[in-house]
């Protein structure tokens, strides 16, 4: 599930010309706003959480918002068609993602930073856990789907190292609680709006045999057309169980595979 970024605020400076001398002063930046709110809308060909598709490799449409506040607390809303919830818990409701998050961000050094803090992925109306014959799923094969974690992240340069921990089950998995994900990435500024953005993760849920334990992987690149406007394209593979991973209509949701997204910051 993946976490949107805010629009930033452009910052003016003003110019004053000596009028004697001819000369030029230096640029005076306007004073930091209190907070920012960003909004964001987005399309992606499949959307990709940890590697494992929530679309069945269908289109997502996605949006959200963003406050930021200038003491480093932030909070936010993301937004997102789903269709995993149905299709792999066997729930008969469940069609969208919602996840709330907050949380703060610091500086150590100019060179470290870190990010603690809590989202929760809620699927309204979702029946996850409820027996439903018509795709042989018993009751008590799985719990609730909604998910809370609480995170931490530490940034140093272009490298970034997250860790996340469910606070109980783990999007539907019995008896997961206490589910962990390590995340490694890196941001490449090739220059004129390019990034690049390799990824290793790890993900433990506990209590499955160890079936739900797999590694994922993914290199991206994005390209910042200005204006708010993002492009990018990712390919995703995954180690995991092709079993445990497989949906009720038997497509495994791990499987290598190519997507593409834009986006639209404001």
């Amino acid at each position: 599930m993946k976490i949107f970024l805010s629009s930033g605020l452009v910052l003016a400076s003003l110019l004053v010309s000596g009028a004697a001398m001819a000369q030029t002063a230096a640029p005076t930046a306007a004073a930091e706003p209190e907070f920012t709110l960003g909004y964001n809308l987005g399309l992606t060909s499949d959307y990709r959480v940890r590697g494992m598709s929530q679309t069945a490799f269908k289109t997502a449409v996605q949006g959200g918002v963003d406050y930021a506040n200038k003491n480093g607390i932030y909070l936010g809303l993301a937004a997102s068609n789903v269709s995993w919830v149905k299709e792999f818990n066997g729930a008969t409701k469940g069609s969208y993602e919602v996840d709330l998050y907050g949380g703060y961000k610091g500086a150590i050094n100019k060179d470290f930073s870190y990010d603690i803090g809590l989202i929760t992925y809620r699927y309204p109306g979702n029946d996850s856990g409820v027996a439903n014959p018509a795709r042989n799923v018993a009751a008590g094969a799985y719990s609730k789907a909604d998910t809370t974690e609480i995170y931490g992240a530490l940034t140093y340069t272009m490298f970034t190292f997250k860790y996340s921990r469910s606070t109980g089950d783990f999007l539907g998995n019995l008896k997961s609680s206490g589910s962990q994900y390590f995340d490694l990435s890196a941001a490449f500024d090739l220059g004129d709006g390019m990034t690049i953005t390799p990824h290793i993760g790890r993900q433990l849920i506990p209590n499955q045999n160890s079936l739900g334990n797999y590694s994922d992987a993914s290199l991206s690149f994005s390209k910042d057309f200005g204006s708010g406007l993002v492009a990018s394209i990712a390919g995703v593979t995954t180690n995991a169980n092709r079993t445990f991973y497989s949906d009720t209509n038997g497509r495994f949701l791990g499987k290598s595979g190519l997507l593409v997204g834009v986006k639209y910051s404001f």
